[in-house]
């Protein structure tokens, strides 16, 4: 079987540790924005297209309007991560990189397109039109870059195919074929991306700046999105778990921390399950269920990353590659520094998004 590159002689400025729950925990934020915006494109392109009633348009326009936002937070958050695994999994991840350079440099014009996408369809929402195409294309869009993503992801853990894949493609145009785990991973965060978007939706029926009718109109709605939702991102889990070799299954529940992970996952998408259905039925709109719905999406996606971690590293592992055995020359008052400065960002995004939440409730107020 082909080999892994060799190590960089350089060691690792702290401990792995470190930089695994760093990754971990930046990489959940990344997918909390980012399956938010995959899942709440499309269900805006939906409600601008088949909306007549008022509350529908309101839906619509609500959510167009901070797609803009959202996006750039999938974007500054999903950078960090991508740092992180380049350090532990630099071998990989940068191989896997240049045997579809093609593919993997044309995100970035995809993210500009998709940017401009969104501004142009609140635009044409607030004028009143039906702007939806907008919308749908960039969904297609942002499904193209996750299928990149899944793609560059899975394909770091398949050394044996690399040689090959070079010999077909040296400029990286040719995309690597007979991964039984790259559409059910594709399809379980795609699907994932509804229910974020519809428990946004039960979080959004909290705030105070929309009349009732429309509070409860987003709260059925996105009630009825996340529950059936679950439903099928449980099945999709099924066929993630199942797709993976039997080593790095087995390795999987003889863990005990990916094994408390992914039953804790479990736990919550059941829980999503059911306050998605009361949620529906009851149409509860108070402060208490909008933090329900945004501590319950954080958590079920950080558990879901901690897993994905653990499946990472045990099918690296089969082939020989172990993120554990490197050399570390920890500076400790280096690694403080940027620990503070590090909590210090997240509170000021905290702080970011707290200003944004202020100026709408004005802005809606205004309209």
């Amino acid at each position: 079987m082909p080999g892994f590159p060799i190590v960089d002689p350089i060691p690792l400025p702290a401990p792995v540790w470190l930089f695994k729950l760093l990754h971990i925990v930046t990489l959940s934020l990344h997918f909390v924005a980012m399956e938010t915006l995959v899942g709440a494109l499309l269900i805006a392109a939906l409600l601008n297209l088949l909306g007549r009633s008022g509350s529908t348009n309101l839906a619509a326009g609500a959510i167009a309007r901070r797609l803009t936002v959202v996006m750039t937070y999938v974007i500054n958050l999903g950078v960090p991560p991508l740092l992180f695994a380049q350090v532990l999994y630099g071998r990989a991840i940068y191989t896997s990189s240049v045997l579809i350079g093609a593919y993997w440099i044309s995100v970035i014009p995809a993210l500009v397109l998709v940017y401009w996408l969104l501004y142009r369809f609140a635009a044409g929402i607030e004028e009143g039109r039906k702007v939806w195409w907008m919308a749908l294309l960039a969904w297609i869009i942002t499904g193209g870059i996750a299928d990149v993503y899944t793609t560059n992801m899975t394909l770091m853990l398949r050394p044996e195919v690399w040689q090959k894949m070079y010999s077909a493609s040296p400029l990286g145009t040719h995309l690597p074929t007979g991964d039984p785990t790259g559409l059910p991973r594709f399809l379980f965060m795609l699907i994932g991306g509804f229910v974020a978007a519809g428990l946004w939706l039960i979080y959004l029926s909290g705030r105070k700046s929309f009349v009732e009718v429309d509070r409860r109109y987003l709260s059925v709605l996105g009630g009825r999105i996340a529950g059936i939702a679950s439903i099928g991102q449980l099945i999709a889990a099924y066929a993630v778990y199942h797709t993976q070799p039997i080593v790095v299954q087995a390795a999987l529940n003889e863990h005990l921390l990916y094994k408390i992970a992914g039953l804790g996952w479990l736990l919550l998408e059941m829980l999503i399950l059911i306050f998605a259905g009361f949620v529906a039925i009851s149409r509860p709109m108070g402060a208490e269920t909008s933090w329900v719905a945004v501590l319950l999406s954080f958590l079920s996606i950080a558990l879901m990353t901690l897993y994905r971690d653990g499946i990472r590293d045990f099918t690296l592992l089969s082939k020989g590659y172990d993120v554990w055995q490197r050399t570390v020359v920890t500076n400790w008052s280096v690694v403080g520094l940027f620990l503070v400065l590090f909590v210090a960002g997240l509170g000021m995004v905290g702080w970011l998004i707290s200003v944004v939440a202020r100026a709408e409730r004005v802005m809606e107020r205004a309209i």
